[in-house]
């Protein structure tokens, strides 16, 4: 056999300080931390908050319509801002499928949050992470739960009318659809249960809600009678109905009108239908602290939903349209 060539210490240990450096470098492209933009933005999280502030302070519906586009980035390729693109003549993007179009609001919210961003950390912080931090902001500013936000997701190039066509659960879906596409994000069943008490913000369109209060019968007579009076059988497609008793306040009375039978959408009231999550909802309805930390715990799963990391996407300049 041949004589083995002698390596020298010196080379030895520069060849293990780069496999060393080469894994920490993937694992930071891989994951994603709160404390990302800690040395290239360290005022993001001051910034972002008090922007919100002012947004729900002008109107508090925003925390509702922030965290709705939140969730609805999340559920299409990840939580990488595709929702915030806007169409071109050339580039079809999310915001007119079905369950987006004449519905999704606040972008003008995110593009001034944006801008103030790029004033202090030009080219430095997401539009996917300003959303993300936007909507545990606006949740935190009308009494809901905070979370820690992991930070470092990149922005997409590109999006999918037909993903969000197919991927963002239905109004009409019933318990084993709606288990099923949380499934397929990697969110169990009592995670789309208390994801869905987002639902104590917001307003939904009479569209939304109609077959439920003229044709469903686990309804209580009463509100279904109350919801007519702005709902008619045909006309006012439009016209806006709380989803919960306190439309601008987080707390847990969307799981109360689930157990009394006021379910304003379909898919609300399947989760508490006779079904497995009766005793979730239950819970919830009487136990604001449960409702708040699963819900927080949620949301962070929810943000961990496939981001673009390391030098995948961009960092737009504008959330509107690609760099």
């Amino acid at each position: 056999m041949g004589e083995v060539p002698k390596v020298s210490s010196s080379l030895v240990l520069l060849l293990l300080l780069l496999c060393v450096v080469s894994l920490l470098s993937c694992a930071a492209n891989a994951q994603l931390t709160p404390d990302f933009y800690a040395r290239t933005c360290p005022r993001l999280k001051f910034t972002v908050r008090d922007a919100m502030r002012q947004a729900v302070q002008r109107e508090p519906r925003m925390a509702a319509s922030i965290l709705r586009l939140f969730f609805h980035d999340c559920f299409v390729n990840g939580c990488d801002g595709s929702i915030l693109l806007d169409d071109t003549a050339t580039f079809t993007g999310e915001q007119n499928a079905f369950p987006n179009r004449n519905s999704v609001r606040g972008f003008e919210v995110i593009d001034a949050i944006k801008a103030r961003v790029e004033a202090a950390c030009a080219a430095t912080v997401s539009c996917a992470d300003v959303l993300a931090l936007a909507a545990r902001d606006g949740v935190e500013l009308v009494g809901g739960p905070s979370w820690r936000v992991a930070l470092g997701r990149r922005d997409a190039r590109t999006a999918s009318q037909a993903q969000a066509n197919s991927d963002l659960p239905s109004p009409f879906a019933n318990l084993s659809t709606l288990i099923s596409m949380f499934a397929a994000k990697g969110l169990n069943a009592r995670d789309m249960t208390v994801l869905s008490g987002a639902h104590t913000l917001g307003f939904a369109q009479c569209s939304l809600f109609r077959t439920r209060i003229h044709n469903e019968t686990n309804i209580d007579p009463s509100f279904a009678a109350s919801r007519r009076l702005t709902c008619p059988l045909s006309g006012g497609d439009s016209n806006l109905a709380a989803l919960d008793a306190t439309p601008n306040r987080f707390d847990n009375s969307y799981y109360r009108k689930l157990v009394a039978r006021r379910g304003l959408l379909h898919s609300d009231q399947e989760l508490f239908n006779g079904g497995s999550q009766d005793g979730l909802v239950r819970t919830y309805s009487f136990n604001m602290a449960a409702f708040a930390g699963d819900f927080a715990a949620a949301m962070v799963k929810m943000g961990n939903i496939s981001p673009l990391t390391g030098t995948a996407g961009e960092i737009r300049t504008t959330c509107g349209a690609v760099n």
